[in-house]
């Protein structure tokens, strides 16, 4: 299991300054650009309910939300300099310029790289860097859960192909309505929990860390399945 390093003065704008930079360099169409903008929005979104005190405790919420989105930005990093990622991004670094992918593929095989590996691996650093156990984070989970909630009801409705691709898009639709991100974080929290339980257990956290990658790395690769693309009428 890779430790994140404990974040000396967490920020919120400074990720969301890293993704602006990632969004600067690549093509709109490039599916990671596209899942880079609906996380660039989550943590906008964040950052604005800080800032109106809707987190009661804020640095844990910060360090929370930073960690986690330094589990992608690691990704990133990883992918881009010619290093392996995690399994559960792979596919999504693999199929990011394929053209019978969707955007809504796209964005959504993003999410479940994050929430159904990312997050859970986020909860044990935040423990670590907070000194503190997950079920002291539960509020925090939550709520920035809710944000990620709304936002894959946006992402279906504004990526889902339009009326004159419904046919083509029948069985596409069948899939992604297949995946859930409520069942994902539901999962996540589990996995987090189970993480912090065998923390002294290092072998056995490595196998499991290393099980859930492979997982959601599965799941990434079905919902990252091309489609015809649409003959112009």
């Amino acid at each position: 299991m890779i430790r994140m390093q404990r974040p000396t003065a967490p920020d919120v704008a400074d990720v969301a300054a890293e993704m602006r930079a990632l969004a600067a360099r690549w093509p709109a169409a490039d599916g990671v650009a596209v899942f880079n903008r609906v996380y660039l929005t989550v943590t906008e979104e964040i950052g604005r309910r800080l800032d109106s005190g809707e987190f009661p405790d804020r640095r844990a919420a910060v360090t929370l939300d930073v960690l986690f989105a330094r589990r992608y930005l690691t990704a990133v990093k990883l992918a881009e300099s010619g290093r392996r990622p995690p399994d559960c991004w792979r596919p999504l670094f693999h199929q990011r310029r394929h053209p019978g992918v969707r955007q809504v593929q796209f964005a959504l095989a993003g999410i479940n790289a994050h929430i159904g590996h990312d997050l859970a691996l986020a909860v044990v650093d935040a423990c670590h860097a907070l000194d503190c156990v997950p079920p002291d984070l539960e509020n925090e989970f939550d709520q920035v859960g809710d944000v990620l909630t709304l936002l894959e009801e946006r992402i279906r409705e504004d990526l889902m192909p339009g009326p004159d691709l419904l046919e083509v898009a029948d069985p596409l639709t069948h899939l992604i309505s297949s995946w859930s991100l409520d069942r994902a974080r539901d999962s996540a929290w589990s996995a987090a929990r189970l993480l912090w339980g065998v923390r002294e257990l290092p072998g056995l956290a490595e196998e499991f860390t290393e099980r859930l990658d492979t997982g959601v790395g599965l799941v990434g690769r079905c919902l990252l399945t091309p489609w015809p693309v649409a003959a112009p009428r």
